[in-house]
């Protein structure tokens, strides 16, 4: 079984607001805190103290959180409050509470939001977006991430602009678009450079670590995590000393170097232990079954993998608990002890169908399969061997659409016209006859006042003018007619599937997961993501209103596809609900991006954005 490191699981915690860096001695810290009386500075010395510790000892950190906050309630201090909130939220992330930590962090953006604080929204922002992202929510994180990046460039906040693409890397990652995830990197790594930021430029490069095991350059790996590793040692920054001791036992494991691995992966541990992490804990021992495994060391090895299970079973990490389960199976498979390593199997099977980790599915089927087959039980391995092909052809298309949205995301819209060129030759054709007739008509109309003998003849010239602009005229009022038929039916398309969806959700809750429904739902996914439709669109889009994208991108060149894509249905007159199913978004999502279009166009309250999207 081939196991892949990603950014998300490699960095379990972002790089703070605040990064321990930043911070002065702790001894100095404490001293200043024990001589403050209880005012609004020692609420600010109790966060600095938290941020002094949140890598070194996160127990302690956790106190210096609770006792912010209770101190800034105490005091009534607004601002106190919500910087409470947001250290309150950091602490219960990075101890693995998923839920506290959002409540937190929303009670921080309310409260910041009132206090018209940008740099805490920004932050907090960030924070939820990490959040998003460990529960696989990556497109949600990246539309936080997306509006920050706007608005801290528009600040000039450089650190924040370099964290913000860091963040979105990682979720450009997990979704597949590697080349977009690497250039997010290489923009924060040269800002961090240029900031003299080390420990954040450690966070770029041990991200960069994870991207090459992703192309399994697993040497080139190892080479940037150690560079990382020196940087958080010097700084004492313990919870990424762990990580990246876990990431280059890991790259060890793919070269199958072992006893290597095993070194890196006990000093993480020992890290993990020290910390009283427990999540990280059961990661890296997962990792070391393996490696045990890999050295034949069977007992060790599997006796370390369902520790892993077992400590991995009361996180909110369904991913890396999926991990390990299917790591159990193919470990028993490996010694031909099929019967012990199903029960594995089919609990990574029933986590697969109910919570849905972000891990390859395909595999546990396949694993299953395999030990099914050992076990004589033809039919049932072949029924798991089918939804393994059927898994790992829709992975296949999923890596396919998602190479698609890349490409539209890199490429801008001059060279995307030059794709399309071929396909816009019959409207130039139909524009040029258009062109070819009225200068035809303005010349017969001088022929006439100076001959009239050319009377007859120029009539009938005009006559065959009118006949064949009056043509091209309805050629294209018919391509107008079939865009507008070609939208209405792709928003009707996305909101009949979006409901068969959710009724195919309910029959198959009410029939106790029935894997007939759970694979229609799997296709409807699909078919929403599907962005043939989109592109028959554009094609029909750009015949009738030639050169839209380019002027659009020459008036306004900050503009991004998404927000193309929204310009050119307000171009079409359409309703906020046609255009939210034809981009498979909420119509909260629409007002959203409206707002953001209007902020990035500088349009002035008494213009609407219709109109001037109309009048391009």
């Amino acid at each position: 079984m081939k196991y892949i490191l990603s950014l998300a699981s490699f960095l379990l915690l972002s790089p703070s607001p605040l990064h321990s860096q930043e911070n002065k001695k702790l001894d100095s810290l404490l001293k200043v805190h024990n001589e403050l009386p209880e005012d609004t500075l020692k609420v600010g010395i109790l966060g600095d103290l938290y941020y002094a510790t949140q890598y070194s000892d996160v127990d302690q950190s956790g106190k210096y959180a609770n006792a912010r906050l209770k101190l800034a309630r105490k005091l009534n201090y607004d601002k106190g409050i919500a910087d409470g909130y947001y250290t309150m939220g950091t602490y219960n992330m990075a101890m693995g509470q998923g839920d506290s930590a959002k409540i937190y962090y929303r009670k921080a953006l309310e409260l910041y939001g009132k206090l018209e604080n940008s740099k805490g929204q920004f932050n907090t922002r960030d924070a939820l977006a990490s959040q998003e992202k460990y529960e696989g929510n990556y497109d949600e994180a990246i539309e936080l991430n997306a509006a920050n990046l706007e608005d801290r460039i528009a600040a000039g906040d450089s650190a924040g602009i370099a964290g913000t693409h860091l963040a979105m890397a990682r979720s450009y990652e997990k979704k597949g678009s590697y080349k977009i995830a690497y250039d997010h990197l290489l923009a924060a790594l040269a800002i961090y450079e240029k900031i003299e930021q080390p420990l954040w430029k450690a966070d770029a490069l041990f991200a960069m670590t994870a991207l090459e095991m992703i192309f399994e350059n697993y040497d080139k790996g190892i080479v940037y995590a150690k560079e990382a590793l020196e940087i958080y040692e010097r700084h004492n920054d313990k919870v990424f000393q762990m990580t990246t001791l876990n990431g280059i036992g890991q790259m060890h494991i793919e070269l199958k170097e072992f006893e290597n691995s095993l070194r890196y992966l006990n000093a993480g541990l020992d890290l993990s232990r020290e910390l009283k992490m427990t999540e990280m804990e059961g990661i890296i021992v997962k990792n070391l079954g393996r490696a045990l495994m890999g050295l034949n060391r069977s007992a060790e090895g599997i006796a370390n993998l369902k520790e892993s299970v077992n400590m991995l079973r009361t996180a909110n990490r369904p991913d890396e608990l999926f991990e390990s389960l299917a790591a159990v199976g193919e470990a028993y498979n490996s010694i031909n002890k099929p019967n012990e390593g199903l029960p594995y199997f089919n609990e990574a099977v029933r986590l697969l169908e109910s919570k849905r980790p972000t891990g390859n599915g395909a595999k546990v089927y396949k694993g299953r399969s395999e030990a099914r087959e050992m076990n004589r039980e033809f039919d049932l391995a072949l029924q798991d061997y089918k939804e393994f092909k059927v898994l790992n052809d829709s992975v296949f298309n999923s890596e396919k659409t998602n190479q698609i949205e890349e490409l539209r995301t890199i490429y801008d819209t001059e060279r995307k016209e030059q794709q399309i060129a071929l396909q816009e030759n019959e409207i130039a054709l139909l524009e040029q006859k258009a062109e070819i007739s009225s200068l035809q008509k303005i010349l017969l109309a001088g022929g006439l006042v100076l001959a009239l003998l050319g009377f007859y003849s120029a009539g009938q010239k005009m006559k065959r003018n009118k006949i064949e602009r009056e043509k091209v005229d309805a050629e294209l009022a018919f391509k107008k007619k079939e865009l507008t038929t070609h939208a209405l039916h792709l928003a009707k398309k996305n909101e009949v599937l979006e409901n068969l969806k959710s009724k195919a959700q309910e029959l198959k809750q009410s029939e106790n997961g029935n894997k007939g429904y759970q694979q229609l739902i799997r296709t409807i996914d699909f078919d929403l993501q599907d962005d043939n439709n989109w592109e028959n669109f554009s094609k029909y889009f750009e015949q009738v209103h030639k050169n839209f994208n380019s002027r659009i991108k020459q008036s306004y060149p900050t503009v991004t596809s998404n927000e193309l894509r929204l310009m050119a249905l307000l171009k079409m007159n359409l309703s906020s609900k046609e255009i939210a199913n034809i981009l498979n978004i909420s119509q909260e999502g629409i007002k959203k991006a409206r707002y953001r279009l209007r902020k990035k166009l500088d349009i002035s309250s008494d213009d609407t954005l219709q109109d001037l999207v109309i009048s391009l």
